[in-house]
């Protein structure tokens, strides 16, 4: 299938691990330019920076902190300067932690609603001059949003932000032909699934339609999808990716 992205210019946020980098390598291949974000160094992103290099193609890693407006603007005009302009954009950076609501602090709360939740309006906004007609915005969100989960309170709250967000900017972007689309993935096999004993992990695939867990590649499939001309007419949509929970 042709995805059509030969040329595009993308922008990734988290683009170092798990459905970041699925997305950023899924990019290069249906032949995107594209810039990804990353908060701080590690082998992950040098590892990443090697797997470009050997796929060929204008790609840059930009170290940059979403929840800092001057970072975002330094990292908007590294897209200008170095792609020209920005048709599709995928905030994917987040934070999660797992505490008791009544034992939350403040700090906790907002953190990881800055991550989550304002960082995608800092990005998304910054971006938006850069953006012309036919542009795509795709944001990362969680199923966790649509069924809450216990002692992710702010988190689970940061995600549902992200839907209410994306409707009401795909009818304030759609005149100028921008999509807005949000993607709902269940439980991913990344690093945040490490922690999960063999029970665990054999429970959460029973929950499932398809008996078994994501793979980072299955969400980052139909980001492209929705990021791409096959999804033309897709907007403000929805798209549970959790194997049939």
């Amino acid at each position: 299938m042709n995805l059509n992205l030969n040329g595009r210019c993308a922008l990734v946020t988290g683009g170092s691990r798990g459905i970041g980098r699925a997305v950023v390598l899924g990019l290069a291949r249906a032949g995107a330019r594209v810039v990804a974000c990353y908060q701080r160094d590690s082998e992950a992103v040098a590892s990443l920076e090697r797997e470009l290099k050997q796929l060929g193609g204008d790609h840059h890693l930009v170290r940059a902190d979403v929840t800092r407006p001057d970072e975002v603007a330094a990292l908007a005009d590294q897209c200008r300067d170095r792609l020209g302009g920005v048709d599709i954009l995928v905030n994917n950076a987040g934070a999660v932690s797992h505490i008791p609501y009544e034992q939350l602090p403040l700090e906790e709360w907002q953190r990881v609603l800055d991550v989550n939740l304002t960082a995608v309006h800092l990005v998304t906004q910054t971006v938006l001059p850069l953006m012309g007609h036919g542009g795509a915005v795709v944001n990362v969100g969680s199923g966790s949003a649509l069924v809450g989960l216990p002692q992710r309170a702010h988190y689970t709250a940061s995600k549902a932000g992200l839907i209410g967000l994306g409707r009401s900017l795909c009818k304030e972007l759609g005149p100028r032909g921008i999509r807005v689309n949000t993607v709902t993935p269940g439980l991913v096999d990344t690093d945040q699934a490490a922690h999960l004993t063999a029970e665990q992990r054999r429970r959460y695939e029973a929950l499932t339609s398809l008996g078994r867990l994501a793979q980072p590649e299955d969400v980052a499939d139909v980001v492209l999808f929705l990021a791409s001309d096959l999804a033309r007419y897709v907007s403000g949509a929805t798209v549970n990716v959790d194997g049939g929970i």
